[in-house]
């Protein structure tokens, strides 16, 4: 771990539930020595365990989805012991993480201005719901209906709006936070000085609209729902099943790669039809091509379409389930392996890779409440 680029980089985590814990990961990952305290309760995930899990297990999978190569400490920030143990700590710390309500960290002497002023050097990442402005507590699921993303995940026009399977806005929060943190890090090695990070759910979800906001925003009108269909690219997202029950998507982006599929299903001629021999044409015609497609490739086998589309350099990819994807070979990588404390893999949170430094191998596995890291990671 030594050699890892935030080796001896000190972290004090505040955070608890997703965002704020996935930054105090990846920052583990990385090198750095993460101190999670926990309110004497402790972080809320703990007990947040599906029906598949043991009601008295230590560590729940969604705890653990978050909090590899940490320590865990208890401290009840609502007595003045507590405060001043995290004062203590605060001084010696590079970074703090922080997801309190707005007003809330200074109740508990666990704000900027207070922790600053006893360590100058200090960058404080701050993650709210809505910014420092508004009182109100951020809640993934809320954020996705308030800023388009379930109505754009609906099935359909006119069917319900849908909430993704992940806390979507949790992790995009993280990841503004982490790349707020790595700048801050640089500005302090060439001024010396700390500095307030601020991110909040709100802005980091409306961040993430892209092309749907654009769309809204040059044309003034209202993207639509296309399930998992795309609404400038065809055929682009849209799931077919094959004759042997194999689910595959398609995401044609170029007139050449629509040509070679439809040389690959034996149709040469729609890539001759007026209605499909642009993409603007395709997308004016989406439901007729889906509807050819949808036909053609219920008569052929799903896993040698596949193959045959991947020497053409054809994008395309089968459905899988989460397991599924976790077992392919090229999904190794992205897993940490078991502890003796904790027996499951884990999932990585940096998915880059550099020539200047190696992996984490192993990092110590989630804590149980209030204990130290194990040492059995390594480099």
């Amino acid at each position: 771990m030594t050699k890892l680029p935030l080796h001896k980089l000190r972290v004090l985590e505040l955070a608890s539930v997703l965002a704020g814990p996935q930054v105090g990961q990846f920052l583990a990952e990385l090198g750095a020595t993460v101190l999670k305290i926990e309110a004497p309760a402790g972080d809320v995930t703990r007990n947040w365990r599906t029906a598949a899990e043991a009601p008295d297990a230590p560590v729940s999978a969604y705890f653990s989805a978050a909090n590899w190569g940490k320590s865990s400490r208890v401290l009840d920030l609502t007595t003045a012991a507590g405060r001043a143990q995290l004062h203590e700590l605060a001084a010696g710390a590079d970074v703090v993480l922080a997801s309190y309500k707005p007003g809330d960290a200074e109740k508990l002497g666990a704000d900027y201005a207070t922790l600053a002023a006893l360590n100058p050097r200090l960058l404080y990442g701050s993650i709210t719901g809505y910014g420092p402005e508004s009182a109100r507590a951020g809640y993934d699921a809320v954020l996705q209906a308030e800023t388009g993303f379930m109505h754009l995940n609906a099935a359909g026009p006119g069917q319900p709006a849908q909430k993704m399977p992940v806390a979507l806005i949790d992790l995009l929060t993280a990841h503004q936070l982490k790349e707020a943190l790595l700048l801050a890090l640089y500005q302090r090695e060439r001024t010396g000085s700390g500095a307030l990070l601020e991110v909040s759910l709100h802005h980091s979800a409306l961040a993430s609209l892209a092309n749907q906001a654009a769309s809204f925003l040059v044309t003034g009108q209202e993207p639509r729902p296309l399930g998992s269909g795309h609404p400038s690219i065809v055929p682009y997202g849209t799931v077919y099943t094959a004759a042997d029950a194999t689910q595959l998507l398609l995401a044609v982006g170029s007139d050449g790669q629509f040509r070679q599929l439809c040389a690959v299903l034996d149709r040469n001629e729609w890539a001759a039809d007026s209605r499909f021999t642009t993409n603007p044409a395709r997308v004016a015609h989406r439901q007729e091509l889906e509807e050819l497609l949808r036909q053609r490739i219920a008569e052929v086998e799903g896993e040698k379409l596949l193959a045959e589309l991947e020497k053409r350099a054809v994008p395309a990819g089968a459905v899988r389930a989460v397991g599924e994807a976790l077992a392919q070979p090229a999904a190794r990588a992205m897993l940490l392996p078991p502890t003796a404390g904790f027996p499951h893999a884990g999932l990585r949170t940096v998915a880059f890779r550099s020539s200047a430094w190696a992996v984490a191998a192993t990092l110590p596995g989630p804590p149980a409440l209030g204990a130290r890291a194990d040492k059995d990671s390594g480099e």
